[in-house]
């Protein structure tokens, strides 16, 4: 076990490099973990193939949706011990800082987020600090706990934490890729009355109907609010945008009720426009940043799958090893077959 396979960025742009590198040695307070699952999402295209998110060094070995065994431990560690299974959270956060101490640990100030400041879980084996590493449940095979971590996790947090959704109200989800098919799915879970997926792409709306969606908009077709409305007779009290673009979320803001919360999870560096401030202020509308997620969130959806309360069965939508990295995430980017998660599996599993 001196040598392991990972798959490294070297620069944007390029496929990523298979490299034999040793096998990393855990910090006194750092599990070794064999990896089983990487689950892949936009980011790791955004950090391969665009270069739009920067990374603190290359090459760095890529992977923030990590499952596996726990293989090694160092000498400070207590809770955790070799043959554990283990969902990583996203990011190695330090526990110390005022946000981990008040739970909200995806904005930790000394977060290093694997892939992008850390090594990551595209390899055969990785450590983590192990206050990051969550058991995982015997019921909830790897790919599953892998996908959870950021792919379920990170709309939950945003219909949970940031736009603190109440049984009976009506969502809209903008947006209906990786992200927003869970934000249907848990927001059907988690009691909305009414829900209204909008995306432009035909299998995306047809696959969020399945899921639980009751009015599939096109938003090419014309202004999702207005459908939204004449379906529903009123806006939306919350609205869920995942993709990153102005014109999405300044129509999800559009799209609001009075009172209505917009949360905003789609990254970018384009600058959306407020409505005018006499309409803003007056339906007394809010606009939230959602970052990734919180290590409750993550525990409490694991809980979900191994009660039998969430399927996520079909978010798995190919599998491929990791000597097939580049493929791999060729096939997320391509969205062929209406995907939703790709993952790679190390492992072998």
């Amino acid at each position: 076990m001196s040598t392991m396979m990972a798959a490294r960025l070297v620069k944007a742009g390029e496929p990523l490099r298979l490299e034999e590198l040793p096998v990393p040695e855990p910090a006194a307070d750092e599990i070794l973990v064999k990896v089983a699952a990487c689950g892949l999402c936009g980011t790791d295209l955004h950090l391969a193939v665009a270069g739009d998110i920067p990374v603190e060094r290359t090459p760095i070995t890529l992977g923030h949706e990590g499952a596996g065994i726990v293989a090694g431990a160092g000498r400070d560690v207590k809770g955790l011990r070799e043959g554990d299974r283990v969902a990583l959270f996203p990011a190695a956060y330090c526990g110390a800082c005022r946000h981990c101490l008040q739970g909200r640990h995806s904005l930790c100030d000394r977060s290093k987020v694997y892939g992008m400041a850390r090594d990551g879980a595209l390899a055969e084996y990785v450590t983590a600090p192990e206050r990051t590493a969550i058991r995982l449940p015997e019921a909830v095979p790897f790919e599953i706990g892998a996908i959870v971590t950021d792919g379920v996790a990170t709309p939950f947090h945003a219909l949970r934490s940031r736009g603190r959704l109440r049984a009976g109200e009506t969502v809209a989800v903008f947006g209906c890729g990786g992200l927003g098919t869970h934000a249907v799915m848990l927001a059907r879970l988690m009691g909305a009355a009414r829900i209204a997926a909008v995306d432009v792409d035909e299998k995306a709306l047809a696959r969020a109907r399945a899921l639980g969606a009751d009015l599939v908009v096109d938003m090419r077709q014309g202004d999702p609010a207005k459908a939204i409305r004449a379906a529903f007779g009123r806006g939306a009290d919350l609205a869920l945008e995942f993709v990153g673009l102005p014109e999405t979320v300044e129509a999800a803001i559009r799209a609001l009720d009075k009172a209505g919360r917009a949360v905003i999870c789609g990254v970018g560096m384009a600058r959306p426009a407020l409505p005018p401030l006499a309409a803003f202020v007056g339906r007394e509308q809010s606009v939230l940043g959602s970052f990734g997620m919180d290590r409750a969130d993550i525990e409490d959806l694991l809980a979900l799958v191994a009660a039998g309360r969430l399927d996520l069965s079909a978010s798995v939508s190919a599998r491929y090893p990791l000597a097939e990295a580049n493929a791999a995430l060729g096939h997320l980017a391509s969205k062929r077959d209406g995907v939703v998660r790709v993952v790679v599996t190390p492992g072998g599993t």
